[in-house]
């Protein structure tokens, strides 16, 4: 099993920005969201996990390579800050593991079976549809 890997704080851009939505008063005065920038390129992650972090089909990484999180969830900066890193770090993990190669198998001689008798049962409903012949 290998080890858990996690991202370098400093290798993390966090800004606080104010938050969106309902909130009252505080909403408006209060920069508790956070915005978190990590340039995959630049960090000390190992080049196969870059790759795969790279290739992964998420709208948070920008075409130049940065993982863009907003976290605004929690009313205090640093629940947010820590919501950020965390959600940063399961991205990281997810991909950590290469994926398993696929062993190729041929299918058993039953699945066979059971595959032609469902194509001859569902011709024989179609042939039943046709008109029938004097």
């Amino acid at each position: 099993m290998t080890a858990r890997l996690t991202v370098n704080p400093d290798e993390v851009t966090l800004s606080s920005i104010r938050a969106q939505g309902a909130g009252g008063q505080n909403v408006n005065k209060v920069s508790n969201a956070v915005h978190l920038r990590f340039d995959i390129h630049a960090s000390s992650l190992p080049d196969a996990v870059k790759e795969r972090l790279l290739a992964l089909a998420d709208s948070r990484i920008t075409l130049e390579g940065v993982v863009v999180i907003k976290a605004q969830e929690h009313r205090s900066l640093e629940m947010n800050r820590a919501d950020a890193l965390a959600r940063l770090n399961a991205m990281v993990q997810a991909v950590a593991t290469p994926p398993r190669k696929r062993k190729a198998t041929k299918p058993s001689y039953g699945s066979k079976l059971r595959r032609l008798e469902g194509k001859a049962q569902r011709g024989q409903v179609k042939a039943a549809r046709s008109k029938v012949a004097d």
